[in-house]
């Protein structure tokens, strides 16, 4: 099969377009002829590599992936319904599905927790086997472009705000980003939830996008420096109820904003991965800081549905052919894109 795929890593430069081995289907497992992909962050983190980092080189990137099915290797798991032919979206969070939070359907917190992409070669080729669990029809209209972009971003972003965060109707939700692809999933999301959303973003365009996703109120942090005080004045000085913040070094700023009792939600680092706040404004105000990474399969399957239901919607900003997947990365890493740069698998 045609893959992408690195022997080293390094910037860009050490990502390579050829030929690499078909995978080998496991036992329950379910092979996709991908036709579309769409990066993530943690593309680059696995690229660049990391202290302690375990991966078997060479390396294929890619969590995200939407395709048809090949092949289904038995023995066949009770109720499964998918065939060959079948047009799907693969579920990349892999939990080993036997440990005690798999089967209490915790599959994200398993004791064995593994990501497409990540420490198993991912959806950068032609062909993926991932276990049938882990593979959704795709609701009719869906294609697969919109489906590998939705994918990842809004199952994470449910999870984060609704099983963590227990979002409710007419609480204040403030986005620290305005045009990444889970904080456009998160303000989809909180909208849905019946919150009032706050986006705090850099620039006229990416505050457009929010507004269009369903932000009701905008703050242009490159004009408004105090960006935690014009929050905090928007809310009558009261603060928000909720910030979704996975830049990670805007946590003290975040902090500001929250009203006493109020929860930071965080799903990733994307400015670094060291923090440092003043902790006087958590036990003070009585916050909350609460993680979560991807979610369970239940959270799949309901983000699965919405987005059939046309509640949700993929936020896409440029399609690369597989080929030029160096330049893919390239725009994302640069900051450039407008929700989710994918790539076509022909």
């Amino acid at each position: 099969m045609k893959a992408v795929f690195f022997n080293q890593h390094g910037g860009p430069e050490v990502l390579q377009y050829g030929d690499f081995p078909d995978p080998t289907p496991d036992p329950g497992s379910v092979t996709v002829r991908l036709q579309a992909a769409a990066l993530n962050r943690m593309d680059i983190w696995v690229r660049n590599g990391w202290p302690g980092q375990k991966l078997d080189l060479p390396h294929i990137p890619g969590a995200d992936g939407a395709g048809v099915v090949t092949a289904v290797t038995p023995p066949i798991p009770p109720g499964f319904q998918i065939a060959p032919g079948d047009r799907v979206v693969i579920n990349s969070n892999l939990g080993c599905g036997t440990c005690d939070a798999c089967q209490a359907g915790r599959d994200n917190l398993c004791r064995d927790w593994r990501l497409l992409g990540e420490s198993l070669r991912g959806t950068y080729a032609e062909y993926a086997c991932v276990p049938a669990r882990q593979v959704y029809r795709l609701p009719d209209g869906l294609d697969f472009q919109a489906a590998a972009a939705a994918a990842l971003v809004f199952h994470t972003a449910w999870h984060s705000l609704v099983r963590r965060g227990q979002v409710q109707a007419g609480e204040w939700v403030l986005v620290v980003g305005a045009s990444g692809g889970v904080n456009t999933a998160s303000i989809q999301v909180a909208r849905s939830l019946g919150a009032t959303v706050v986006a705090v973003g850099s620039g006229a365009e990416k505050l457009a996008l929010a507004a269009s996703l369903g932000a009701r109120h905008l703050v242009d942090r490159s004009r408004e420096p105090d960006w935690p005080k014009a929050v905090f004045n928007l809310t009558g000085r009261r603060g928000v109820d909720v910030v979704v913040d996975n830049v990670g070094t805007t946590f003290p700023s975040s902090l500001r904003t929250l009203r006493k009792g109020g929860r930071l939600l965080t799903v990733g680092n994307t400015g670094g991965a060291q923090v440092a706040f003043d902790n006087r404004f958590v036990f003070g105000k009585h916050l909350s800081i609460l993680g979560s990474s991807m979610g369970a399969l239940a959270d799949f399957d309901e983000v699965l549905t919405r987005l059939g239901r046309g509640e949700f919607k993929a936020v896409l900003d440029r399609a690369y052919p597989l080929a030029e997947a160096r330049q893919a990365q390239g725009r994302l890493e640069a900051g450039e894109q407008l929700g989710k740069v994918t790539l076509s698998i022909p």
